[in-house]
């Protein structure tokens, strides 16, 4: 009974086998198809040859071109203030800023007078008794002793006279000296005075600086300088204008530009950062003579500065993603295939580059940033696959 199981089970698991071994053998047969490789999908720029003006970029600081520390050049008590002698107040050239008690100046200024007049008075007696001892030496009466005694008497009057000249020279500097004067058009940055208050000889009143036009120092690197018509040598005033600037910055409430101009180079490179500093001037940056508001170029204020350079009179602006290898671009032929050119590279400016020879005119240039793009590659132009531009936006 047991044996009878046995040969049915086996005879179960072969027949299982064989049906198996027949689907097998008759399953139909897939056929392989090698799927056609899709050319990249890639943007172009079309070449538009034209002019185009370098701009170098830096950023400073506006100072002023002078700052003036207000001396008391005499001792005294201060007993007027102006009222534009405060920070910030503006004053005009001569205008009167401040006023040292000149009673005593006054006096010294008439004792000066009166010492005056005394030594010409002795002068003139010296000269008259020295021209009669003269006269009688001519004529042998008068002794040896006493034309040496008038001679001696009439030099002394001649330096009494000049001594007396300096004392009034002197006397009248210090009256004057007693109202300090406002040296240029400016501005007072500081004050330490007021009324009453008594000032020695040498002690700082205040401190202004000239409003006539301020100045920014732009540090640029080295390999910039190239890019910018300057005279970096010795020009003296020959020099002339020097390239425009336009100076921007973020300040009373709003973005603000000014107008100035490169006047000058400073003399040195810094070793460390390799640049050299220009100096950038403004007129009036106050505005005190312009017609209607003006937002002023305050001292102090950081501002990015564009400096306009050297003109190309025919050149192609790309991206920069248009750039292979330093020097090469890809440019699409009539067949959209992708075929290298080696070209001249004037400039690379942030996100742009500045193309000089190598290319012409209406031609089509990659400017998708491909891995690994060989010669004759095909491609397809956005452009020309609507569907996918869509798919993938």
């Amino acid at each position: 009974m047991r044996g009878r199981k046995q040969w049915v089970a086996l005879g179960i698991l072969g027949v299982g086998a064989l049906a198996s071994a027949l689907l097998v053998w008759l399953r139909p047969q897939a056929e392989l198809e090698t799927p056609a490789p899709v050319a990249p999908l890639i943007r172009i720029q079309s070449v538009t040859r034209a002019p185009i003006e370098f701009v170098v970029r830096a950023h400073g600081t506006v100072v002023p071109r002078t700052e003036t520390d207000l001396v008391a050049q005499v001792a005294g008590e201060i007993v007027w203030v102006a009222p534009e002698l405060v920070a910030g107040g503006f004053f005009a050239k001569g205008d009167p800023l401040l006023r040292i008690e000149p009673a005593d100046y006054e006096a010294a200024l008439e004792s000066a007078r009166a010492g005056l007049a005394r030594a010409k008075s002795e002068h003139a007696r010296a000269s008259k008794d020295l021209a009669r001892q003269r006269q009688l030496a001519d004529q042998s009466i008068a002794a040896e002793s006493r034309i040496d005694d008038a001679e001696n008497a009439f030099a002394v009057g001649e330096a009494g006279l000049r001594e007396a000249r300096a004392k009034l020279t002197q006397a009248r500097l210090d009256l004057e000296r007693t109202e300090i004067r406002a040296p240029y058009d400016g501005r007072v940055r500081e004050e330490s005075v007021d009324i009453g208050r008594f000032v020695t000889r040498g002690v700082a009143v205040g401190t202004v600086y000239a409003v006539d036009y301020a100045e920014v120092r732009l540090p640029v690197p080295d390999r910039e300088l190239s890019f910018l018509d300057l005279h970096l040598g010795f020009q003296g005033d020959a020099a002339g204008e020097g390239p425009a600037v336009r100076l921007a910055a973020d300040f009373a409430g709003g973005a603000q530009s000014w107008q100035g101009r490169i006047v000058r180079t400073e003399g040195e490179i810094d070793p460390r950062s390799r640049t050299v500093s220009v100096v950038a001037r403004i007129e009036d940056p106050y505005g005190r003579n312009a017609q209607g508001r003006v937002v002023p170029l305050a001292v102090g204020l950081f501002v990015e500065a564009e400096i306009r350079g050297r003109s190309v009179p025919d050149a192609v602006l790309l991206p920069r993603s248009a750039l292979h290898d330093g020097d090469r671009v890809l440019v699409l032929d009539a067949e959209s295939r992708l075929r290298f050119r080696s070209v001249d590279v004037l400039r690379v400016q942030g996100d742009e580059v500045v193309i000089g020879e190598g290319l012409s005119d209406g031609e089509r240039v990659c400017v998708s940033p491909l891995a690994a793009p060989v010669e004759g590659m095909s491609v397809r132009v956005l452009d020309d696959a609507p569907e996918l531009a869509r798919a993938g936006s």
